[in-house]
């Protein structure tokens, strides 16, 4: 084993040989929008983004599924595997099966394993002084999607947060890889505030993110003010209270989506800044459009991140 749990990583490598490492990571949720084919293809976009997190590429991925007796047709959880297929597919990897129980409420997601380099590993550790610090997808999903299932969100707000939630970090993780990547993790449940702290506790550094500059989701921003927050944006806050510091002069809505789990989120990449706007104008050009510079690193203050 070359990574395990110790640094909260966003999947575990084992090395079979001195050049080739398998990355194994799970995840699984219950449904965030209505239509069964598009909960699938989120929640498996959403599993593929630790293995590329990682530097790696998918190879195989298995089905999870909790599935209520009796009070759905089988015709939904169809739908539901066919869009996990579909985004494991546009990876590049095969789905080989996967297993299923009776439960009360439905869930889906994958398990699936990747390969790597051992030596081209990038982990969520590593984070220099003075490092740049890019963000590749826009923010909001987790108050959208909030916002949906009270009815409250726009058409237009949907359509986008789906378009994120759906696309896959494999053209990011790619891009990444030709230039000197420090640390990387996925965006996602803790939050941008909760993986910064990971990556900058686990480096030794601050993390300064700068609130103006974050990419948003049309809406997120409207709809944080009305109040459509998740459950896990209030634990994220409890937990990072006395971890991090926000400056009084940001605005409260931009806290919440800072704070805001995030599902099938973008990549968040440390790496020197003299490469930094070199990086995102490549990810640009790629096809990644909300790519930005999010901030930087310094040494250690009194806390691991500061949102300015």
């Amino acid at each position: 084993m070359i990574v395990g749990t110790e640094t909260s990583d966003d999947a575990g490598v084992f090395r079979l040989r001195p050049d080739l490492a398998t990355v194994h990571t799970v995840d699984f949720f219950t449904p965030i929008v209505d239509d069964p084919y598009t909960f699938g293809q989120i929640a498996a976009a959403n599993a593929l983004s630790d293995i590329y997190a990682m530097g790696a590429d998918p190879v195989t991925a298995l089905n999870i599924v909790g599935f209520p007796r009796g009070t759905l047709d089988l015709d939904v959880l169809a739908d539901i595997l066919r869009g996990g297929a579909e985004r494991v597919r546009a990876a590049g990897a095969v789905v080989l099966g996967g297993h299923s129980i009776i439960d009360a409420e439905l869930k889906y997601g994958m398990a699936v394993t990747g390969v790597v380099h051992p030596d081209r590993v990038i982990r969520n550790v590593g984070v220099r002084d003075g490092d740049a610090l890019i963000l590749t997808k826009p923010l909001g999903t987790g108050i959208i999607s909030t916002a949906l299932k009270r009815r409250k969100a726009s058409a237009a707000s949907v359509r986008a947060a789906v378009a994120s939630m759906i696309a896959l970090n494999n053209t990011a993780s790619a891009t990444m890889r030709s230039f000197p990547v420090h640390a990387c993790s996925d965006v996602t449940g803790y939050g941008l505030l909760g993986h910064a702290f990971e990556m900058a506790s686990g480096s030794g550094v601050t993390l300064v993110l700068e609130a103006r500059t974050m990419p948003l989701l049309p809406g997120a921003r409207r709809l944080a003010g009305q109040g459509h927050l998740t459950g896990g944006c209030r634990r994220n806050s409890d937990y990072l209270k006395d971890k991090i510091a926000i400056d009084r002069s940001v605005n409260g809505r931009l806290v919440d989506i800072a704070l805001d789990p995030q599902t099938s989120g973008g990549l968040l990449i440390a790496l020197p800044a003299d490469h930094g706007d070199a990086l995102v104008e490549r990810l640009r050009t790629s096809g990644v459009e909300a790519a930005t510079r999010v901030g930087y690193a310094t040494a250690f203050q009194d806390v691991s991140v500061r949102l300015v």
